[in-house]
């Protein structure tokens, strides 16, 4: 018998937990077609962002006071004002385009902080045919004077706001520097999360010594990040209602693997489509397969969080106690 890959997530069929995460793959047209036939369960688009929603509103603006400073003869003689098809409208475009194209589900990403009219963006995109919506809460609080309960009250506040903007389904993508994300994950789902994503990458600036600016530096993931999403899915799972999705560090089989035990409902993976194609996921689900084949697990659902924090023999192993234990299993390799 087939071993059956199907999954819910955000009450989403699809079928397989293996999804291609916001990158240049996912707002690339021409690698629509291979993502879906390489097996991915879903794509989610790359993020309309805060900043370019409010700066499209800005130059909007601009041009319409400009445009009706004029005097009143003098416009007769003005052409209509056309704006250039900017960010946010080709953003839409997107996935109006993707939704037509695939058969698989789309979710379109929405990347901000703070609360504003750009929320309502999130409603454009729902109407514009994605299946889900992706806040991406992409943030350092740096401000002393802002307390961690501040910062957690009002992103629970703007996940209301966009919850409130739409009917389909709503997952929130977290940094891991929260400082009790078991209470926090509650308050979100609370809030009106369906889904909480886990992590973002946090991409830190280097400083040039040459220069002595501060520049951005991308890297890629390695699987080393694995771990972090696999801690905190392992501690949520049973513990919140909401569907939870595995990112960062996801580059092959085993790594995927590792986190549906922990009890993700779907990993997602950009790292390692961008170095090795979208083909690559063929070769994470033929590990997926195997490895369930050869244990006798018919499907994804009879696997799923079999190793999470409440079902393990000691739960401690996913709180501080392995902390002393991994410090004390070190041995070095040699002497010198």
């Amino acid at each position: 018998m087939m071993t059956d890959l199907s999954t819910t997530y955000l009450g989403l069929q699809l079928r397989s937990p293996l999804v291609a995460s916001a990158g240049p793959h996912t707002g690339n047209p021409a690698m629509w077609q291979r993502l879906e036939d390489a097996g991915a369960g879903a794509i989610v688009l790359p993020s309309l962002f805060e900043e370019e929603i409010e700066h499209d509103a800005f130059t909007r603006e601009q041009a319409y006071d400009f445009n009706a400073d004029q005097f009143g003869e003098a416009q007769s003689f003005l052409p209509a004002l056309d704006l250039p098809d900017v960010g946010p409208s080709r953003h839409l475009a997107l996935v109006e385009q993707a939704r037509e194209r695939l058969g698989i589900p789309v979710i379109a990403s929405l990347n901000g902080t703070s609360p504003g009219g750009w929320v309502r963006y999130a409603k454009h995109l729902a109407d514009a045919g994605a299946h889900a919506i992706e806040l991406n809460l992409y943030d350092s609080v740096v401000d002393p004077s802002i307390s961690a309960a501040d910062a957690e009250r009002r992103y629970a506040e703007l996940v209301e706001e966009v919850k409130a903007e739409i009917s389909i389904p709503l997952a929130v993508k977290l940094s891991p520097w929260f400082t009790a994300m078991g209470n926090f994950a509650e308050r979100l789902q609370t809030a009106g999360a369906d889904g909480l994503v886990l992590f973002n990458r946090l991409y830190q600036p280097d400083i040039d010594l040459e220069t002595l600016e501060v520049v951005p530096r991308l890297s890629l993931s390695t699987s080393a990040e694995v771990r972090l999403p696999l801690h905190w899915i392992a501690n949520l799972f049973g513990s919140v209602r909401c569907s939870l999705a595995a990112s960062s560090g996801v580059h092959d089989g085993a790594d995927a693997l590792k986190l549906l035990l922990a009890g993700a409902d779907v990993v997602m993976s950009t790292s390692a489509l961008l170095q090795h194609g979208p083909e690559h996921l063929r070769v994470m689900e033929r590990f997926l397969r195997d490895w369930m084949m050869e244990r006798d697990y018919d499907s994804v659902n009879q696997l799923r969080g079999s190793v999470s924090r409440g079902n393990v023999p000691d739960p401690q192993v996913y709180e501080r106690a392995n902390y002393y234990q991994v410090i004390h299993s070190w041995r070095p390799t040699s002497h010198r």
